[in-house]
């Protein structure tokens, strides 16, 4: 048996990057020959196993044949005498399809570890497999495809743009992105369950240029299958104080790219995504005043979470910042009494966390607008304050002292709501004096 380093533990050390999983493939091996070393078969459609010091995954060298649409529908063949080659012909591009030969001795199973941990002497080791001209197209930054067998995987077009948010300067090769919208075209994309389409949306999300992501996605036309209500943006003129030579969809990539920036969580991100759905359904009358949007950014935003099984935490903070954006924007216009309407319809005293990552949001959303990484949004800390002194209230004394007085509950609501406005107003009035 040979033990092989593969995929993108490889691109990344090259690229002197750090390796966060290493996967290796066993070529020449059985199953049962591992499973006497002590591996761990964990593999459901074909052979993997878990190191038994390590826990580091290893696979037998397969090939795969297509049997029916989407991902699901393969005949996976692993056998000893699958070569190395074989098993690096079937996976999606060939920066990924690069090997480092690990053994040592075989027989006892001992690695190199000095040349493992040595990326920068691969090219000149020998010990590098790269049949498909990987390095060269690293060197270039190109995401190509290895061969035409990249097609009978659609998740593999989800991953090519999740690589782009990752690797922003890499370009896909003219026949890649050629095959991607064939396939699109051909209705494979159509196949993709829910669950792996926002598992690799959410995984892209999190990359340092997530714009890079929804741009493949839009050129290989693959986005107005998955997301349609985000493919729409694009055309949508934004309002003349803002950018107007930009439309809304590119608007939106710079907001993405600022909530990378200012390292927002994924919910975050996902609110970022989503909170300007309902600008593509404005009627053209209103144009470009968007007036109404955000309600119809919330039940557009219902239809994609139902529809992509996206979880409840993203959902909901989604929900809020669709809803709520436009105001929190112009919060500095508001009186104390709205003031504390608008922390009461966030939900910020039960979840002042969850408070702070909406107004982080919205702050992804201005300073994208605005295209400045440096400017101010004054909104969020002065949001913060208010919601800090209608915290500082003591609801527990106005509670007790109006259920003494026979007060009942919705009247105990209202003296807190008073208490909490009053809090409010004195502590404005101490950040900016002309609130009253």
């Amino acid at each position: 048996m040979k033990t092989y380093l593969v995929g993108g533990a490889v691109r990344d050390a090259l690229l002197g990057l750090p390796v966060k999983d290493r996967d290796w493939v066993v070529v020449g091996g059985t199953p049962q020959a591992l499973i006497d070393q002590g591996y761990l078969p964990v593999g459901k459609d074909f052979p993997v196993f878990l190191h038994p010091r390590t826990k580091e995954e290893y696979a037998l060298a397969r090939t795969e044949r297509k049997t029916a649409p989407g991902y699901h529908g393969f005949a996976v063949h692993a056998a000893p005498d699958v070569t190395l080659e074989e098993d690096l012909a079937r996976r999606d591009l060939t920066i990924n399809s690069i090997a480092l030969q690990a053994d040592k001795t075989q027989a006892r199973g001992q690695y190199d570890h000095k040349l493992l941990n040595s990326p920068e002497l691969w090219p000149s080791s020998g010990h590098l497999v790269d049949p498909f001209g990987g390095q060269a197209d690293l060197a270039a930054k190109v995401f190509r495809h290895v061969t035409t067998a990249f097609r009978e995987d659609p998740v593999r077009i989800l991953r090519v743009a999740r690589l782009a948010a990752r690797f922003a300067d890499f370009t896909v090769a003219p026949e890649t992105l050629l095959l991607m919208q064939d396939m699109v075209s051909q209705g494979e994309a159509d196949h993709l369950v829910a669950e792996r389409v926002w598992q690799e949306l959410a995984k892209g999300l999190m990359e340092a240029t997530p714009s890079r992501m929804f741009e493949v996605l839009r050129d290989c036309n693959a986005l107005a299958r998955l997301l349609p209500e985000v493919n729409a943006l694009w055309g949508v003129p934004q309002r003349a104080e803002y950018h107007p030579e930009i439309d809304t969809g590119v608007h939106l990539m710079m907001v993405l790219d600022m909530s990378a920036r200012l390292q927002a969580s994924l919910p975050v991100r996902v609110a970022c995504l989503f909170h300007d759905l309902g600008k593509a359904t404005t009627p053209e009358h209103l144009l470009p005043r968007h007036l109404g949007h955000e309600e119809r950014s919330a039940r557009l935003l219902k239809k994609v979470c139902e529809r992509l099984r996206i979880p409840t935490d993203c959902r909901e903070l989604a929900d809020v910042v669709a809803r709520e954006h436009g105001n929190i924007h112009r919060s500095a216009d508001l009186s104390p009494a709205a003031t504390v309407r608008l922390l009461e319809r966030c939900d910020a005293f039960r979840k002042p966390q969850r408070f702070g990552e909406i107004l982080l949001a919205c702050e992804c959303d201005a300073r994208g607008r605005l295209g400045l990484f440096e400017s101010p949004y004054p909104q969020r800390p002065r949001l913060l304050a208010a919601l800090a002194a209608a915290q500082a209230v003591a609801t527990n004394l106005i509670a007790e002292k109006a259920i003494n007085s026979g007060a009942s509950g919705k009247n105990i609501g209202e003296l807190i709501h008073v208490a909490r406005v009053q809090a409010v107003r004195e502590r404005l009035t101490w950040v900016d004096p002309l609130v009253n």
